[in-house]
């Protein structure tokens, strides 16, 4: 006890600073999660939360039985998994470049113009693709008409989106990611490099054997905690980039936006709530998995 309070006081400068996390975790994470037991319960605004009766495990059968569980569990997977890859491919890439490339101010425009996109929001995203590529109005289809080519009938075809998404994905999280990737590149020995230079190594060969395994430890701990939301989706992107046109779930829908319109088309809390618990325990199975491998195959890269 003694040492607790010896350290509370060494180090309350710091504790200080943490506490708004703590404070925000503490009201936007840990109290909700009493709501959890609305996925148990037949829910009625009389008996509130607390009050409404049980209803044992209802509300994930009828989940399960919708037919829907298993597309928006895929889908929601496979998108974060092609988000992980194709966005953690990009950013290295263009921190290597960033960092190799000559001119201070030049990086610098670079670096900037990157990183604009991250700052604008999904909504704003959503009307500029609107506007990009309505069938009707939309910049794209305008241009191949003026062009002598068949318009692309876009909003209504679900297989572009795959591809749409992840390009719009990576479009937006490209600068935030190089400038982490940057961050670890920059705090490398920079003695390494000059030995590799005096042994006669190129521009490529510094790259693969000096740039990147010293960014092996960030890229472990960058995938391992994307890795802990793969099944959950970007809400923000996938109901502003999509909103409510039906004709595109089969491809675009994820257990989040699944999750809301249960709730605003059939006001069913229980069932979304069921929803937001299977998906909870998915990240939690998978985070443990893949940090249990990790730490298998060298436990210093391990979270945990």
């Amino acid at each position: 006890m003694i040492t607790f309070w010896n350290d509370l006081k060494k180090y309350k400068v710091l504790l200080l600073m943490l506490t708004p996390a703590v404070i925000f975790y503490i009201l936007f994470a840990y109290l909700p999660m009493g709501g959890i037991v609305l996925a148990f319960k037949h829910f009625d605004y009389a008996g509130g939360i607390f009050g409404s009766p049980w209803n044992g495990f209802d509300n994930f059968r009828f989940f399960f039985d919708s037919g829907d569980a298993f597309r928006v569990t895929r889908n929601t997977a496979l998108y974060n998994i092609a988000f992980i890859i194709i966005n953690n491919l990009l950013q290295i890439f263009a921190a290597i470049l960033l960092f190799e490339v000559g001119g201070k101010w030049f990086r610098k425009i670079i670096q900037s113009s990157l990183f604009l996109p991250y700052f604008i929001s999904w909504v704003v995203v959503g009307a500029i693709a609107y506007n990009l590529l309505n069938y009707d109005i939309g910049t794209v289809n305008m241009v191949l008409r003026g062009l002598g080519m068949e318009a692309i009938d876009i909003y209504n075809t679900p297989a572009y989106w795959p591809y749409l998404l992840v390009l719009v994905s990576a479009w937006k999280g490209l600068g935030y990611g190089t400038v982490m990737y940057l961050a670890a590149i920059t705090g490398i020995d920079t003695e390494m490099y000059e030995a590799a230079e005096i042994d006669g190594a190129n521009i490529f060969q510094r790259i693969l054997k000096v740039t990147l395994p010293n960014l092996y430890p960030t890229v472990i701990i960058l995938v391992l905690l994307a890795v802990g939301n793969i099944f959950r989706g970007d809400f923000g992107m996938f109901y502003n980039m999509v909103g409510n046109n039906g004709l595109l779930f089969s491809s675009t829908d994820v257990i989040d936006t699944f999750v809301f319109r249960s709730m605003m088309t059939s006001n069913d809390m229980g069932m979304a709530a069921a929803a937001g618990v299977f998906q909870s325990v998915l990240g939690f199975v998978t985070i443990m998995a893949v940090n249990y491998a990790v730490r298998r195959y060298d436990k210093d890269r391990a979270l945990f």
